[in-house]
Order: structure tokens, then C-alpha cells, then sequence
């Protein structure tokens, strides 16, 4: 028995028509901006990944519309451009919400309690991977590795960064993105809609005042590292369990540490060549030396 090309989910219509084209005032005011990414670099093509960011920010989602647009403005053709913005996920492809709240689920915020949060949080919100919520304000994702493993696990709103999460708190964030309560990143700016972040990605000043200054870099966590290699003494402190536990004790008290205690449950010194006199480091012999 033989089935349809119907009823195998193919279509033989007619092909898809070009996409139309911006309203004459909105191709005008991105036609000026994109001037102004494309003179930043010695070859015009170099500018798509901006000018990508840019159709981003006027629709909140890459359209087939705005990758017209580049096409036009690059001289590029349009499959040129689609081959681009379907490969980095950071372009989107389909309408989105102000807010993309990312659960890393990569292994080590997995294992931390990544996959947790993740699916908390879709019971929570009632959407699934990539889906936005009724109200338009959140779309939830679980993404992969954001270079914060020792905040793990993270989650990130319009990239930026709300380190050791726990599902309580995770659910208590989109609590307040969905009710337009002020968030703030553990590390980083104040939060914009995602419209504003995709225009700041394509090279355009963040223009609200004081949020440069509020820019975010490594935490102490991360330096902790360097530091030690730069031969300084580090202030040793204890992270203490995030949902209370035998240590829970005010946060305003300063705890000092014991020589076994470390920065954090998962960083103990381990016995390596330097410490273990018995295994001294030194060039490996070569077989039959």
C-alpha cells in the first residue's frame, strides 16, 4: 500500500513567494544604520552577523523579511544570508518574547541541578523547549555551556548572567520578569527587553544611563585561579549550601575558615606531582629509554 505525498507531510504546492518587503520609513532609518555597521569592516560581507542582530532588534526574531534586507543591502543572495542565520542560534527564527530565559544544561550546571530548573520550569511557565509564554514576556530554552561552570548551574536572561540557581529561585525570576518587577543579574548590566540586547549586539551604544558601568566581568569565583598563579594570597571564604543546611548561619556574619575547609563543595585540593613527593613531575621517558 502506497501512501500520499500528503500523507507523508510533503508538500507539492506552489513555491514560497519573496518576502516582502520593510514599510519605506523602516527600510529607511536600517538602511542608515546599516551604513554605519557596514563601514565599520574592510569587506562589506564581513557585516552580516551585525546587520543580523540589527532586523533582530526592529522584529524581536530573524523574519525572511529581514534577511532580505541583508541580502539588499551585502549583495548577497538570500540563501547566502539563511545559511548564516540558521546556523548561530543566537538569531532567532520564529516570533519570541521580551525575555529569553536559558537554563544551561550542559554537564557540569546539569549535574548541579541544570536539568532540574529546566524542567521545573516549563511545568512552571507551561511551555517546552523554545516556546513562549501566553503573555509574550518569557521564552524559555535550555542552551548550552556559557563559560560559567563555577556558578553552576547558571541561567541567563537575554545573556546575562544569574549564577547558583536553584528551581525556587529560578521560578521566583520569571515570577518578576512576567510581572515587570526590576531584575538584576548577579553579574552584569540591569536587564533590557531582548529587541534592546539584539540592537546592542550589533554594535550600537548601550544608551541607558549607567549601564556600562555596570558591565559585567569575571566573579571572584573565576579569578580565584589567577590569583593563586600571580602567587597572592586569596581571601578564603565557604560558600554555604544554597537552601540552608548544617552550616546556615546570618549572612552578614563573617565565617573564618579552617585549614580542610575550601571555596566552594567542589574545589578541594587534590593530590598531584607538586604535593606528592613520592610522584615527583618531570618528562615523561620515552619507551625503552
Amino acid at each position: 500500500m502506497t501512501t500520499s505525498s500528503s500523507e507523508r507531510g510533503v508538500s507539492l504546492g506552489m513555491p514560497e513567494l519573496p518576502a516582502p518587503a520593510y514599510p519605506d520609513d523602516v527600510r529607511a532609518r536600517l538602511e542608515a544604520d546599516a551604513r554605519e555597521v557596514i563601514a565599520r569592516y574592510p569587506d562589506s560581507r564581513s557585516a552580516l552577523l551585525p546587520l543580523l542582530h540589527l532586523v533582530q532588534a526592529e522584529e524581536g526574531h530573524v523574519t525572511r523579511t529581514g534577511m532580505r534586507f541583508c541580502a539588499d543591502v551585502l549583495g548577497l543572495t538570500t540563501a547566502e544570508v539563511t545559511a548564516v542565520a540558521t546556523f548561530y542560534t543566537m538569531y532567532r527564527r520564529r516570533p519570541s518574547g521580551d525575555y529569553q530565559v536559558g537554563v544551561c544544561t550542559n554537564t557540569l550546571c546539569a549535574v548541579m541541578g541544570g536539568d532540574a530548573i529546566f524542567e521545573e520550569l516549563q511545568e512552571h511557565l507551561g511551555v517546552g523547549n523554545g516556546e513562549t509564554t501566553d503573555d509574550g514576556s518569557v521564552t524559555l530554552e535550555h542552551i548550552e555551556c556559557n563559560a560559567a561552570c563555577d556558578y553552576a548551574p547558571v541561567v541567563m536572561v537575554n545573556w546575562e548572567f544569574f549564577d547558583n540557581q536553584t528551581p525556587g529561585s529560578a521560578k521566583r525570576l520569571v515570577d518578576d520578569l512576567r510581572a515587570g518587577r526590576p531584575v538584576q543579574p548577579t553579574r552584569g548590566a540591569r536587564l533590557c527587553t531582548f529587541k534592546e540586547t539584539a540592537r546592542i549586539l550589533a554594535g550600537f551604544p548601550d544608551e541607558r544611563p549607567g549601564a556600562v558601568e555596570e558591565g559585567g566581568s569575571a566573579g571572584p569565583a573565576s579569578l580565584v585561579g589567577l590569583r593563586l598563579a600571580r602567587g597572592e594570597a586569596a581571601p578564603a571564604r565557604v560558600v554555604h549550601p544554597r537552601d540552608g543546611g548544617p552550616h546556615d548561619e546570618p549572612r552578614d556574619r563573617v565565617h573564618e575558615p579552617s585549614p580542610t575547609e575550601h571555596l566552594s563543595s567542589h574545589d578541594a585540593p587534590q593530590e598531584t606531582s607538586a604535593s606528592d613527593p613520592a610522584h615527583p613531575a618531570g618528562p615523561a621517558a620515552e619507551e625503552g629509554e
